[in-house]
């Protein structure tokens, strides 16, 4: 019996194991999915939990609810990963799993230790993350008593897990504060390492301008050096340094420490990766996916649903000795939650950046690309029904996996 090893039950090891159980003989191939935590996180949702749209509980489900009944899933953190010897120590028993194949499919979390002052007085009281669920979970209990000030949204460094999250949340900040009726109160600041609102150009334009349509101020190249919670200032390396009342922070994020312990990732512990095949650079009976790997895609759920056909065919194909044909292209569409029941979305790849259009039809949509629509913010809602009841369930979603220029206008 040969044995193929996920690591990691979150919605990349789920997804795969479904497509797995499909494609191996299960009575010839036995396959595992190891992961620490029995609960499945809806990560999207978070961003919804300070502003009241979505309660903590709506945002959690027991993760061997969705994973396949022919898998077996061990329940234990990972002590060791020895790649050059096919085997997994896990923490839990310390049972050592040796394996034919391997799937790292440990994700990204954040890192608050990496910047300096970050875990002091502050944190949780007026200084807080929203990757997290208890991050998200207790900013939900504040932003109600909040009644003005400066509110500083910042990303510490890239990459970090689904990059238009912090965009959202600002523009969400802005339709929450003007339904208290405290706009007024509260000013808005945006500081991001990047030069300005996004990562790509037109993207960028098109957000820096609702930014300034909003009220909220753009500080970019803001790289910080310290947070000193007793001032309630950010500082950053050139010397700026940014007052707040209220600071929402997104720390650095890195791979899961066991990779880092294991030897087998880069200095944020991600996985170096082929960005196409989705292999393992080092070890060709290992591959990886979501957001374990160092490739320059997003780190988001979609994404993972795009990369999956791919890396399927290749880990079947390199099982089987034949050349691995199938690429990833990086393909990424993010709805960009904007406030006041509206929502961008972009569609973008590695080689190609978001532009205007419409999305899935040409001309017709019904979803507007790099543009605000009501329509998109029934469809980033709508995401989490599709999330569960579909890409959980192993159900194929009917989104092609490649990027397309169909229905986008240069």
């Amino acid at each position: 019996m040969k044995t193929f090893l996920i690591l990691g039950g979150g919605t990349a090891g789920t997804i795969l194991a479904h497509n797995m159980v499909k494609k191996l003989d299960t009575e010839q191939w036995k396959i595992i999915v190891v992961d620490r935590d029995k609960t499945h996180y809806y990560q999207p949702g978070f961003l919804f939990i300070p502003f009241g749209i979505y309660k903590p509980e709506d945002t959690i489900q027991p993760k061997q609810k969705y994973l396949p009944r022919k898998v077996e899933f061990v329940l234990s953190d990972i002590e060791l990963i020895e790649p050059d010897k096919n085997r997994v120590t896990l923490t839990e028993g310390k049972r050592v799993i040796t394996y034919d194949y391997l799937a790292i499919a440990t994700g990204t979390d954040i890192r608050p230790s990496e910047v300096e002052g970050l875990l002091g007085a502050g944190w949780r009281k007026n200084v807080f993350d929203f990757y997290t669920f208890e991050g998200a979970s207790a900013l939900g209990e504040f932003m109600p008593k909040f009644e003005g000030g400066r509110l500083v949204i910042h990303i510490t460094e890239m990459p970090i897990k689904c990059p238009v999250a912090p965009l959202e949340f600002a523009f969400l900040a802005d339709w929450y504060f003007t339904k208290r009726g405290i706009r007024n109160k509260v000013e808005i600041v945006y500081a991001t390492p990047l030069p300005g609102a996004f990562t790509k150009p037109r993207a960028a334009a098109v957000l820096g301008d609702m930014f300034k349509k909003k009220g909220i101020h753009l500080e970019p190249d803001f790289n910080v050096s310290e947070i000193d919670s007793g001032k309630n200032t950010i500082s950053s390396y050139d010397g700026r340094e940014l007052p707040y009342d209220l600071l929402v922070t997104v720390p650095t994020n890195m791979g899961a420490e066991v990779i880092g312990r294991s030897g087998m990732g880069d200095d944020l512990d991600f996985v170096p990766t082929n960005k196409h095949t989705l292999q393992s650079n080092k070890w060709p009976n290992v591959f990886v996916l979501g957001d374990a790997a160092n490739i320059p895609a997003s780190k988001a759920g979609a994404v993972i649903h795009f990369q999956m056909e791919a890396a399927v065919e290749n880990i079947l194909h390199h099982m089987a000795g034949k050349e691995m044909h199938a690429e990833f292209d990086g393909h990424a569409i993010c709805f960009i939650e904007s406030g006041y029941n509206k929502a961008a979305l972009i569609d973008f790849s590695y080689d190609q950046e978001p532009l205007p259009g419409k999305y899935p039809f040409p001309g017709i949509g019904p979803m507007t690309l790099l543009g605000e629509s009501v329509l998109n913010h029934w469809g980033k809602l709508g995401f989490r029904y599709m999330y569960w009841d579909l890409m959980m369930r192993g159900i194929n979603v009917p989104m092609p996996a490649k990027f397309s220029m169909t229905g986008k206008i240069k």
